[in-house]
């Protein structure tokens, strides 16, 4: 439908430019007439000239398309670009978040994911085998429950899991991506309280104030960077938006290595 729907974009504004460029102003004398349309019969029979030309000439379309899809992709790289240089050390060193990985890698990572979200789940793989591959590999976890209340609370038991019993988070986190089933704050407690929490300590962790302040922190970079799904990666100077699978990590990882490197 978006695609339909920017097509058709694409036609209305071919149309427009012919007719403000004066387009057809060099083919004849009543084309050119046209060019400066005086009534709606004039205006109708640009219209019907226009409409003939797209549909004789449908590639038009298409590369106008290509082109304004390319434009955007550079806006939206450039918007990243300015975000990431503003905001560097939220993303990417922020004490209270997870990290998983190399601790001190030179290569950095980010990721913001919902434990309810399925590509998120289908990811988990992806990520643990690029920790596997890359020994100077560190990955920053933010928590981005944006899938309704049982994912605000489950991550709310996370984050007071990660403050009091830091050692076995990486474990807890797991554990709850690679369940089945949907995470909410009974499935996350439970799980917190077998790997060894303390379930009062727990609840009453759960709400500190800082809690809250770090998801709105998170929050707030997702929307500069334009992020309003999960899960969605965070690497050098670039956004990545889906579970776009190991191997177009994996590139953006070596990359990223090479710029860094001088390459």
């Amino acid at each position: 439908m978006s695609k339909s729907i920017g097509i058709a974009a694409a036609g209305l504004a071919i149309a427009a430019a012919m007719l403000a460029g004066g387009y057809y102003a060099g083919r004849n004398s009543e084309a050119a007439a046209m060019a400066e349309p005086a009534g709606v019969k004039d205006r109708a029979a640009i219209e019907t000239i226009v409409r003939e030309y797209l549909v004789t000439n449908p590639d038009v379309i298409v590369e106008a398309q290509t082109a304004l899809e390319e434009q955007q992709d550079a806006r939206k790289r450039e918007a990243a670009q300015e975000a990431i240089a503003m905001a560097r050390d939220q993303i990417f060193d922020l004490a209270s978040d997870g990290v998983v990985g190399n601790p001190t890698g030179d290569i950095t990572l980010v990721e913001f994911y919902d434990y309810n979200c399925g590509y998120c789940k289908r990811a988990f793989p992806d990520v643990t085998a690029l920790i596997a591959d890359n020994p100077d590999l560190r990955i920053v976890l933010k928590e981005f429950p944006i899938l309704g209340p049982d994912s605000q609370r489950a991550h709310q038991v996370s984050l007071a899991f990660q403050r009091l019993n830091p050692d076995r988070w990486m474990e807890f986190h797991d554990k709850l991506m690679g369940a089945s089933g949907r995470a909410s704050e009974q499935t996350a407690m439970a799980l917190a309280v077998t790997l060894g929490g303390d379930e009062a300590a727990l609840r009453k962790e759960m709400e500190n104030p800082d809690i809250a302040a770090q998801v709105r922190v998170t929050y707030d970079l997702a929307d500069r960077l334009n992020i309003t799904g999960t899960p969605s990666f965070v690497i050098g100077d670039q956004v990545v938006f889906g579970a776009v699978g190991k191997d177009a990590l994996q590139q953006k990882i070596t990359e990223t290595r090479e710029q860094q490197s001088g390459s």
